[in-house]
Parts: C-alpha cells; structure tokens; sequence
C-alpha cells in the first residue's frame, strides 16, 4: 500500500471508505500526507461529531491546569450554586466532574431527551434536570452525548467565559488552528442539515441559544486540525515549546479508567478518549461517520481523519492500522 495507492482505494470505494474527505498525518511532529477527496481542500471543516468530546476533555484539562477546576473529584454542583435541584433529587450531589469524563454519571432516562434538550433556551440547564436519580452513583458506564453538556456549563461558570472564547484563547489559536465561531441560531431543521450536509463548513461550532456550544457533537474542523491535536498528546502538551496542556493531565485522560463492553469494540476508556488496545499506547476520539483522532505513540503518528454522514460507521482504527499507516510508512515522499 503506497500514498497512490491509498488515495485510488479511497475514490473508487463504495463502502466504508467512501465518505472520508480529508486524511492528515504528522509522524515526528511533521505532516508527512495530506489528501483531500469529494472536492473538499485542505483547509475545509466538517462537523466531526463525537470528536467533539474528546476536544472538550482537553478543554477540561486545561481548566483544571488553571485551577478553575480544583480536581476531577470536585462536585459538579459546586459550579451551579444557583441551580433549583428537583424535590427529593438526592444523587446529583454526588456526581463528580470525573464521572462526567468517563460517562459514569447517572441520569434519569432511558434514552437520550434531544427534544426536550434541543428546543430548550439553556441545553446546560436542561440537562442538569435529567442528572441523578435513585439508583445513585453505580460507576457503570452510560453513553451520554447530552449529559456531557455539562461539562461546557462547568467550564464557563468556572472561568467567566463562553467556552467558544476559552477554546479559541487556550487552545485553538496557540496551536495555529482557525479561531472557530459560533454557529448561530438553532432550529430542527438546522440541527438536521448540521449533520446531513455533505458540504465543507465554516470553522465553526454548533451552540445553543445562551451560545454556549455543544460538548458532545457539532465542532467543526479539518483533519488537518485534528492530526495537530493528536500530536499535541504525542508531545506531551507541548507545542512549539509552548506548554499548552499538562503532561499530567494527558496521562489520566489516556489512561485506562472502564472497560467497554462489545458494543464499543471492547475498547478502553479514559476521559472520553478510546484506548482500543489493552497492551499498546494508541488512543483515538472516535466520532460517528469515521471521523477520529488517532494518535500512536509507539511510532509517534498522529492522524485525522474527516467524513460526510454515513450511518453505523463508528471507527476507523482498523482502517487507519492497517491501510494508512501502511503508505506512511513504506512510501516516504510526500504527495
């Protein structure tokens, strides 16, 4: 498997592969292939879904570097002190910022209430009303693309200031990414083509009414963008000698916190980062439609990878093993 190779597999490919519009790859802290099909550029964005996540737990670490966050044990009530909890709620006083990071947090659902949330004026507050019930704190691991919207209202209240501005000062522009915008008003509609669009998008981020964006969907980037964050991590935070995050911090993020059952792959799970393997140093921000982070620090490589939407598409690590990693490494110019 050869660059060429790659790039004529990827446009004649009916199947999987067929939605990937842009793959970026740093090894040793150079990018060594970028690609781009589907008429997208370089430079273009895509909403990249769950992605999101794992950008939100880098956010997270950097609060808590600054100390506006005080440990991932803190409470998450102590950052909505003027929050009316629901007579008899009990649970939610117990539920920590670190059970937010590894989905262990409780909530009274048994699916996820996006109308509720998305037609609301403040989806934080909406989703603090479905936080806890009386099965208290079980660390069972519960998927949560809404609760971990909290984890936004955590880093605004914490710092006084949107979480858009706070990404953009602390992490987005000191690594050279495009200063990202809020997306603007939300209607279901929108919310229906945000996902469906196959279109480049603006460097921006889905939001809320209060323009506080989403924490579990709706960033926008280019893989170009990912593969830097990705090899934030490989550089243990640093970037162009700049400390961006904690090394400490990364290391509990990527550290291995649940055990994922066969419907996540079996994958490990850190602070809404994957550990697929059990005995190797790769970890990946997997979102829906194969857009992903990958970062393997046994050969210090770090890949982003954007799609359009196609469904049950979930993650690309094994393309990644066994297809990208291949041309990188046995195919040296860059094309």
């Amino acid at each position: 498997m050869t660059k060429e190779v790659l790039r004529r597999y990827i446009a004649q490919n009916t199947g999987n592969e067929s939605n990937i519009c842009q793959i970026s790859v740093i090894k040793n802290q150079e990018y060594v292939y970028e690609d781009c099909w589907h008429s997208f550029k370089t430079d273009d964005a895509m909403n990249v879904n769950s992605v999101t996540k794992g950008v939100v737990s880098l956010l997270a670490g950097i609060a808590l570097d600054k100390g506006y966050i005080k440990s991932v044990d803190q409470k998450v009530m102590d950052f909505f002190p003027d929050y009316t909890v629901k007579r008899g709620e009990k649970t939610i006083y117990d539920v920590t910022v670190k059970n937010l990071l590894t989905m262990t947090a409780p909530y009274k659902y048994r699916s996820e209430p996006w109308t509720k949330v998305c037609t609301s004026d403040d989806w934080t507050l909406a989703v603090l009303d479905f936080l806890g019930g009386r099965g208290g704190i079980t660390g069972e691991f519960k998927y949560a693309t809404l609760g971990i919207q909290i984890l936004v209202g955590i880093i605004e209240n914490a710092s006084g200031e949107k979480c858009i501005d706070f990404a953009n000062d602390n992490l987005f522009i000191p690594l050279g990414i495009k200063e990202h915008k809020i997306h603007g008003p939300s209607s279901k509609e929108d919310q229906f083509d945000f996902f469906m669009n196959k279109n480049p998008r603006m460097h921006e981020w889905y939001s809320d009414p209060k323009d506080s964006v989403t924490a579990g969907w709706g960033l926008c980037m280019s893989a170009h963008d990912m593969a830097k964050l990705g090899d934030l991590i490989l550089n243990d935070g640093f970037y162009e000698g700049k400390r961006i995050i904690s090394k400490e911090y990364l290391k509990d993020m990527t550290d291995v916190h649940l055990k994922l059952d066969e419907k996540f792959g079996n994958m490990n799970y850190g602070y809404l980062w994957y550990r697929p393997f059990d005995d190797r140093e790769v970890y990946a921000a997997i979102g829906d439609c194969g857009n992903i982070i990958y970062v393997n620090k046994e050969q210090n490589i770090s890949v982003g990878i954007t799609g359009t939407f196609k469904p049950r598409i979930f993650d690309r690590v094994d393309f990644i093993e066994k297809k990208v990693l291949q041309a990188v490494n046995e195919n040296k110019e860059i094309h």
